[in-house]
């Protein structure tokens, strides 16, 4: 647990408390406890009387691990020790940004007087399947949003932007996933070679009204390119704002 408590001396927003939220515990024989319980809860109804036995030595000699399970360039995984509001004590899972980081990007890229919308094919390793998609990534640390925006569109379609137009911002899985993802509009002339090593396949550039079909009729399921594509509309890039909705 060191390098865990050293991250909540380093990032404590990550560790705000809400009290009638999920509290994160800090003492450590409740944290003990939690551990017990959970893995004595993940082995129980295994193997009958010998199989609760076990249950029971295991969680007092090798209980499931808590605190940072992983750190990596782009993704922190942790499993807290919490109590629950009705007063469960457990552990639970989240994925954070590292320190430090800035917030990705997804780019609606907008090529030509026409504004046409341009998506890239992409081959998602998580999924093992390919996906229409907008140019997206993760935040240099210490980028501003312009220069995380135009690395990204450099280096998936070789575009250069013109104007940006800022559409907010998304968590894109408040259930697992701590990130928060700043959503732009970029204009730009054009777009050249693929990056390749990314797995992006193609790349196509369509009608605003021809990517809002392809979203109604499941070809683009991506939740980032939804929300842009949505942002945008809601901005009134592809005509008419809310406000001007009609019956």
């Amino acid at each position: 647990m060191n390098r865990y408590e050293a991250l909540r001396r380093v990032a404590p927003e990550w560790f705000r408390e809400d009290p009638e939220g999920i509290r994160i515990l800090t003492d450590p024989a409740l944290i003990r406890d939690a551990r017990r319980q959970v893995t004595t809860a993940r082995l129980s109804g295994r193997g009958g009387p010998f199989g609760a036995l076990w249950a029971r030595l295991r969680a007092a000699l090798r209980p499931v691990p808590a605190g940072v399970v992983s750190a990596g360039r782009y993704l922190w995984h942790l499993r807290d020790p919490v109590r629950f509001p009705d007063g469960r004590l457990g552990l639970y899972d989240r994925i954070l940004p590292p320190p430090g980081s800035s917030p990705g990007v997804v780019v609606l890229p907008l090529a030509g007087p026409e504004e046409r919308v341009v998506l890239i094919e992409h081959y998602r390793h998580a999924t093992r399947s390919r996906h229409w998609e907008l140019v997206r990534g993760f935040g240099d640390p210490g980028a501003t949003p312009l220069e995380n925006v135009t690395r990204e569109l450099r280096e998936e379609i070789a575009a250069t932007p013109s104007e940006l137009v800022p559409l907010g911002e998304v968590h894109p899985d408040t259930g697992l996933l701590a990130h928060k993802v700043s959503l732009y509009a970029a204009r730009v002339d054009g777009f050249g070679e693929l990056e390749k090593g990314e797995a992006i396949h193609r790349a196509i550039a369509v009608t605003p009204a021809e990517a809002e079909e392809m979203v109604a009729d499941g070809r683009i399921t991506d939740g980032f390119s939804i929300a842009a594509l949505y942002r945008a509309r809601l901005a009134g890039l592809f005509g008419a704002g809310p406000s001007d909705g009609g019956g």
